[in-house]
């Protein structure tokens, strides 16, 4: 935890006018700590965003700050040759007074700063299904003008993130080392998923063929880092962005899917709730169509519907692997909150699965 003292301190580094009033934590996120900053600039107050990077998951801070400021400059810059206004669309970042993207502070953790987003918001469970095709429409609209970005490949600020028989060797891993004792416990889960390790590398297997090329992706596409402005109902402004890096169009989709159709949370403890909505899925089907339909090639079109299952699949085989080796990763609040957001995930693969006709027949409609 930070005192008061301590995050003004950090703020100080950054070009901020004004007087500092308070940092309050803010949002939901697993990984990183976030604080919305409040300054009070000739009798106005205006908010700001800060963040700690989480060293531990990100063990190139300033690779990641490269890469967000590479993707936000050219995104900034696509927006000015359009004449948009700038002020919702892309996050700005803050500079240093060395006209550096984020700070060092004394106990070593890398801090960045930007414009707070006013007026619009993200959230947690998609409402209906115009915020749903509003959100998967934003998300398109990303890979979309990052196609064009120039310079080096951007670096994988987590490498093999969405290498899911990598993840499927951790999981195999974790079970064998049993750190926390808990394998016993959850042989169901684990059979679950090894009933379908088979499917996790039909996408790998396009790539390395030439069918679904590597694109610049987001690459952690819930619905919670989509801001959605609160008049228009519009999806505004991705956030989020330390794991935009190299991967697969088809990993943003399928987790839009997996994030986006369930009416439940994603550690809801109560099953029946949880599964995918269609209707939800046919909105975030048809958004992302609608902005990145244009260039996708046929293989990527034709797995659409797979990638939500592989992508939740996935997930839920990441929660276990944090459970079983005693909740290392992801921030829990509870006893066995790993274990229930595995169940919860795999609930969701269920729920597709027993829809992937009805998915299939859409994408034959469109």
């Amino acid at each position: 935890m930070y005192t008061q003292d301590e995050l003004r301190d950090i703020a100080s580094k950054f070009v901020i006018y004004g007087d500092f009033l308070v940092a309050v934590p803010f949002g939901s996120g697993h990984i990183n700590d976030t604080y919305q900053l409040t300054y009070d600039q000739g009798g106005v107050r205006l908010h700001y965003t800060m963040q700690r990077i989480n060293h531990a998951v990100f063990h190139h801070p300033e690779q990641v700050m490269e890469n967000m400021d590479r993707v936000t400059r050219h995104l900034l810059n696509k927006i000015h040759a359009e004449r948009i206004e700038t002020k919702k669309r892309t996050l700005r970042l803050l500079r240093t007074y060395t006209n550096q993207p984020c700070v060092q502070d004394h106990r070593g953790n890398y801090w960045r700063a930007y414009v707070f987003v006013e007026n619009a918001r993200s959230y947690d469970v998609l409402e209906n299904p115009k915020q749903a095709y509003m959100a998967a429409q934003a998300f398109g609209d990303f890979q979309c003008n990052l196609v064009d970005l120039p310079g080096p490949r951007l670096h994988e600020t987590i490498p093999n993130f969405h290498n899911t028989p990598k993840r499927v060797e951790a999981l195999e891993a974790a079970i064998k080392s049993d750190k926390a004792g808990r394998a016993r416990q959850v042989r169901h889960e684990i059979d679950f998923i090894m009933k379908r390790r088979e499917e996790t590398e039909k996408l790998l297997k396009l790539n390395a063929e030439g069918s679904i090329p590597e694109r610049i992706t987001h690459n952690d596409t819930k619905v919670n880092n989509i801001l959605i402005d609160d008049l228009t109902g519009e999806g505004i402004c991705v956030i989020d962005l330390d794991t935009v890096m190299p991967g697969l169009a088809l990993y943003d989709f399928g987790d839009m899917v997996r994030a986006g159709t369930s009416a439940a949370e994603e550690d809801e403890v109560n099953l029946e709730k949880v599964g995918m909505r269609f209707e939800m899925y046919e909105a975030l089907f048809r958004g992302f169509l609608s902005s990145a339909g244009g260039f996708l090639t046929p293989a990527e079109r034709e797995n659409l519907p797979f990638a939500g299952k592989l992508i939740t699949l996935e997930t839920a085989i990441r929660f276990l692997t944090d459970y079983l080796e005693g909740d290392v990763y992801f921030k829990t609040r509870r006893p066995h909150h790993n274990l229930d957001r595995c169940r919860n995930q795999l609930k969701i693969v269920e729920s597709i699965e027993s829809q992937m006709n009805e998915m299939k027949k859409l994408l034959k409609q469109a």
